[in-house]
């Protein structure tokens, strides 16, 4: 199937606004799974849908608000110098907080480098994120303690990691189920396709996460693709289906039904989360040189959590007292994330050569007697 290139780029709401999230069949533009309006309206889906008490919407909206707030106190200790990198998730909270609450704490999740809002749905305290960008660990969790993979840097890896990991599981008898985060860059990787074949011919209980955020650093999402990416999964034999991204309600019903399909043995899904990366690519991106402002301001129309603060007013979920702790709550995370990266001990010099070889290497011991000299000439000249 062939399609103009453009669509992969801009999705269409069909129907009326009770009607609004409705699948769009015309003019091959994609559909799009859509619970919450971006003027915060709740809306129904036919195939889709998600009933949840006023104090699961409240937490909702709390994760996205602290997980932003996180983002931007490491983007601004990254400025002070504090850290050496940072890839930003702000615009992709309501994807990566919807999928995250969607998976159950048997589940294993591989994400990318910028998966901190499902790492906070996981529990992994948010400071043990940042000492890979500060330069102080490998990263800074226990995997398995969670079951949330260490940040993958290689892009798409992860996603063959994932399906190799379900497998596995199939074979133990087990009936959880992965989830693999990627993003629309990431979708042109042979990594990806790889995956896609595997767990197609295995069957594995996968999800495939691709957070479209439009953007793989400066390539526009049409230089990527002929058709909308969720489309891809057809010719590998699974089904896919594109989600409004900044739509916390259509991301958790979405990735929750992927994910109890794949439990059950009905094989991989590809989930397009299709939203907008509000910041750079990294730290060390100047999106001016590439993207004009009215992009922008078009989509911080939808922002994620404006529109479940809508929602959330509009309803009589949420009064003044609860985000004005919320707010307090998030200056405290703030404090406490700031307090901890100025407090990482340094590794030690020779920690580098530790664990590469669990019996050791000729080069690695030449390569360490090198890297002590060279330290201790410095010893050397200040006396």
């Amino acid at each position: 199937m062939t399609v103009d290139s453009t669509a992969a780029r801009k999705p269409r709401r069909g129907g009326s606004k009770r009607a609004g999230a409705k699948t769009a069949k015309a003019a091959g533009e994609p559909g799009l799974v859509q619970l919450l309006t971006p003027e915060g309206e709740r809306v129904e889906h036919p195939d889709y849908s998600i009933d949840l008490s006023a104090e699961e919407l409240r937490g909702l909206y709390r994760d996205m608000v602290l997980t932003r707030r996180f983002d931007a106190e490491a983007t601004t200790l990254q400025r002070q110098g504090e850290l050496g990198l940072w890839a930003s998730l702000l615009g992709q909270e309501a994807a990566q907080i919807g999928s995250g609450r969607a998976t159950r704490p048997d589940d294993y999740v591989f994400p990318t480098y910028r998966e901190h809002g499902v790492a906070w749905c996981r529990g992994v305290d948010p400071t043990n994120l940042l000492g890979m960008f500060r330069g102080v660990n490998n990263g800074g969790w226990d995997p398995n303690e969670n079951n949330f993979h260490l940040y993958t840097i290689v892009i798409g890896s992860q996603a063959l990691h994932a399906t190799g990991y379900a497998m596995g599981i199939t074979k133990d008898g087990a009936d959880s189920a992965v989830i693999a985060y990627f993003g629309d860059g990431a979708s042109s990787q042979g990594d990806v396709a790889e995956a896609f074949t595997f767990s197609a011919v295995y069957n594995a209980p996968v999800v495939f996460f691709c957070q479209n955020n439009q953007w793989a650093i400066s390539e526009p999402t049409e230089k990527q693709t002929r058709v909308p990416l969720y489309q891809r999964a057809q010719g590998y034999g699974f089904p896919g289906v594109r989600v409004d991204g900044n739509d916390v309600l259509a991301c958790l019903a979405v990735t929750k039904a992927a994910l109890d399909r794949a439990r059950t043995g009905q094989g991989p899904m590809l989930i397009e989360a299709f939203t907008y990366r509000m910041g750079a690519h990294t730290t060390s991106d100047d999106p001016t040189r590439y993207r004009r402002d009215e992009e922008r301001e078009l989509w911080e129309a939808k922002d994620p959590i404006a529109r479940m603060r809508a929602y959330l007013e509009r309803e009589g979920l949420a009064d003044e007292a609860f985000f004005a702790a919320l707010e307090t709550e998030a200056d405290e995370l703030a404090k406490r994330v700031r307090d901890r990266v100025r407090t990482m001990p340094d590794p030690e010099d020779m920690a580098i050569f530790d664990n590469i070889y669990a019996d050791g290497h000729a080069l690695v011991d030449e390569e360490r007697a090198q890297f002590a000299a060279y330290q201790a000439s410095f010893a050397e000249e200040s006396h």
